[in-house]
């Protein structure tokens, strides 16, 4: 029995050691809304911060939430709204971070005589899938602020680099596009912006979300990738020129990109612009936890989101910022 009371403290320590070396999984999507955790990873600050992770891309939210779910992922920078139908249906998530404001443009073909987002009746417009975050703004807060039903639009839902092809060769009328996407349709298509959800609209768009088991059992390591995307964001905000040195082959493959009016763009510059629209923020404040709230109530009142007791979905109960607040943010 002393035997094996001798090998307590020694299992203990190699225990340590494991969770130690193992690595840190963080997903993201390669959109500008998820430049924190790529920034993070290619600017060493991860490592810096104490961390090995692994950067896993997924091709949508609703694949990196899965995998979050199921204990795939440690972390990753996504919509809310994914959390927040996951967590309705009992799953244990928690957001535990900000990423990004939400940034979403209607860019209509010149060859058009849309001025603004009334303009679309009858139109046809690509966005993204239903049920993603951009789908649920653009439904339940865009086109009904301009006094349109989602029926009064032919909405084509696809990824955004369709989008862009379809813009390009005019098989839509507009698009509701993001980040670098946007700036990207700009320079090759002939297109000019009619609105932005940011200047009327602001909202938290991508969030940090991870499991309530991985933040019970990992919380050292989940607020260390924190301190490495806060000091991430500092980098994109502050030293746009940088970051976008660092990403800009995440987006854009060949060195330059042709544009209409520009000639040949070396892709740096093309995605320093695109960081110069966004507004990236770690710390979620009053204002967006009351429109994640409201995105939400949004949810709900289209019918993606259905609670148990029919009350509606308190988002308090997926929230966890102890991070920002021991940080002072």
């Amino acid at each position: 029995m002393k035997a094996k009371l001798w090998l307590v403290p020694a299992l203990v320590l190699l225990s340590a050691f494991a969770q130690a070396q193992e690595k840190f999984k963080v997903g993201y999507i390669r959109v500008m809304d998820d430049a924190q955790a790529m920034v993070a990873h290619e600017a060493g600050l991860y490592k810096k911060h104490g961390l090995d992770v692994e950067l896993i891309e997924f091709s949508s939210g609703t694949d990196l939430i899965k995998a979050i779910v199921g204990g795939q992922l440690d972390t990753g920078v996504l919509g809310f709204t994914n959390a927040v139908a996951w967590a309705s249906k009992g799953a244990d998530l928690k957001v535990v971070g900000g990423a990004q404001q939400g940034y979403h443009s209607i860019l209509v073909r010149e060859d058009t005589d849309i001025q603004d987002v009334a303009g679309l009746k009858d139109r046809t417009l690509a966005s993204q899938r239903e049920g993603s975050t951009a789908d649920a703004v653009l439904r339940g807060v865009t086109l009904k602020n301009a006094g349109l039903k989602p029926s009064d639009v032919n909405i084509m839902g696809v990824s955004p680099a369709v989008a862009v092809q379809s813009l390009v060769s005019g098989r839509v009328d507009a698009a509701f596009l993001f980040e670098p996407y946007d700036r990207i349709a700009q320079l090759v298509a002939p297109v000019r912006q009619v609105y932005e959800i940011g200047e009327v609209w602001p909202f938290p768009c991508m969030v940090v979300i991870t499991s309530g088991d991985t933040l019970a059992k990992r919380k050292d390591a989940v607020w260390k990738s924190l301190d490495a995307q806060r000091d991430a964001i500092e980098l994109l905000d502050k030293q746009p020129a940088e970051a976008a040195k660092l990403i800009a082959g995440y987006f854009i493959a060949e060195p330059t990109l042709k544009t209409l009016k520009r000639g040949e763009l070396a892709r740096e510059v093309v995605i320093e612009e695109a960081i110069g629209t966004q507004t990236f923020s770690a710390k979620l404040g009053d204002d967006d936890l009351a429109r994640i709230q409201e995105l939400a109530d949004i949810l709900q009142e289209q019918g993606s989101l259905k609670t148990r007791d029919g009350k509606p979905f308190d988002t308090r109960a997926i929230l966890d910022l102890s991070w920002q607040e021991a940080r002072e943010l």
